[in-house]
């Protein structure tokens, strides 16, 4: 799209960017859109407990070159034998053992022992991965429930560099990929891309993950002025992507992100 594109996009009144957007969300959120991103891997699975620990443990490593995402989260997946909810409950210190030399970046298996480790914590004590953040959620938004999970997820004895591999609000992050995660699980999954299986929290209160993409293509179109991509862009993006749709603000989301990567904004 070329500047002088660019510049017309940004005189748009609330009515017409709200149709503007509305028409990328459609045109981006479609099956195809699975294909390249890291949300195939949950689509892997029908059972309810291996879609959000499969879900979680992929957008964990969701970060850098997109091929090697979708590459290390296949291989994950092969480790915990393709059913990662019997792994995380029912595993044993040799099948820990055995995860020894997974890495993705920074992600290592001392790391993902820990989350393992954790996430049956988590299992044992709320049922599952949706109970937790159902008791926890009381906001207009997850930002405290997402703090919450993380200081829970890290109860247990740990090595302190693993507790950079869950992003806390608190501390000013954006939470790029547990919001991710999040969009996965709660969205509805009509347009085939999200999964839509957790039916007790809402939509509305979904926050955008923003990353370098969507929040290049949100500054051009006026909607995000702070420079950074860290917690306070994300409010003062919540709060625009609100008004356009209160319900279903992160389906903008796809929209920016399409936008960024497939049309170069």
């Amino acid at each position: 799209m070329n500047i002088n594109a660019i510049l017309t996009l940004k005189k748009l009144n609330k009515h017409q960017l709200k149709e503007f957007l509305d028409e990328k969300a459609v045109l981006y959120e479609q099956p195809k859109f699975i294909d390249t991103d890291p949300v195939q891997i949950p689509h892997l699975f029908t059972k309810k407990k291996d879609i959000e620990i499969s879900g979680f443990l992929t957008a964990t490593i969701s970060w850098g070159n997109r091929k090697s995402i979708l590459n290390n989260a296949h291989k994950l997946m092969e480790l915990l034998g393709n059913s990662p909810y019997d792994f995380v409950m029912h595993h044993t210190q040799e099948d820990l053992n055995n995860l020894d030399g997974f890495v993705h970046r920074t992600f290592n298996s001392l790391d993902l022992t820990y989350f393992i480790t954790a996430l049956k914590a988590i299992y044992t004590a709320y049922g599952d991965m949706e109970g937790f953040f159902k008791q926890y959620q009381k906001e207009t938004n997850f930002k405290n429930a997402i703090h919450d999970f993380k200081t829970e997820f890290f109860s247990l004895p740990h090595m302190l560099r693993t507790e950079k591999h869950v992003s806390d609000p608190h501390k000013n992050s954006a939470a790029k990929r547990i919001n991710m995660f999040l969009r996965w699980m709660i969205r509805d999954a009509k347009a085939g891309v999200d999964l839509g299986i957790w039916n007790t929290l809402s939509p509305a209160q979904l926050s955008c993950p923003l990353d370098v993409h969507s929040g290049n293509v949100a500054r051009s179109l006026g909607i995000l002025k702070r420079k950074q991509n860290d917690g306070k862009a994300l409010d003062e993006l919540d709060a625009k992507l609100r008004i356009l749709d209160p319900l279903d603000p992160v389906k903008y989301d796809y929209a920016l992100f399409g936008l960024g990567v497939f049309e170069k904004f």
